[in-house]
């Protein structure tokens, strides 16, 4: 069985830099609050082990991916002054990271191919 599911998840894994946990989380707080305004965001949060941070977030399409990392661009040049991106994954159709690979070939993220399954 194949899939018709379009979503593309971008899946960063941030180290916090000693001391700066809490200005990272009032960062995140900020994040949040731009990515309510896209309409091509399916879901979006942050989740916490000690120092590491992942974002957890997955958009409608490629181009509602590429319009997040526009609209947050800003932020997230603050957040990495504080914090080092230690991995970083793309999950989508292939149509879909086909998109992504070139925009998003300076962050030298891992590409998965979803291939089966669905969404609701």
């Amino acid at each position: 069985m194949a899939t018709q599911d379009t979503c593309v998840t971008i899946v960063p894994y941030f180290k916090v830099g000693e001391g700066h946990l809490d200005a990272f989380k009032s960062l995140c707080g900020q994040f949040v609050e731009k990515t309510l305004t896209e309409p091509k965001a399916l879901y979006y949060g942050f989740s916490f082990a000690g120092d590491q941070v992942h974002c957890r977030e997955g958009y409608a399409d490629a181009e509602g991916l590429l319009t997040h990392l526009d609209n947050v661009g800003a932020l997230l040049q603050q957040a990495l002054q504080i914090a080092e991106l230690t991995r970083l994954e793309i999950h989508g159709t292939e149509d879909q990271l086909a998109q992504l690979r070139g925009p998003l070939a300076d962050l030298n993220p891992e590409y998965y191919t979803l291939e089966y399954g669905f969404r609701r």
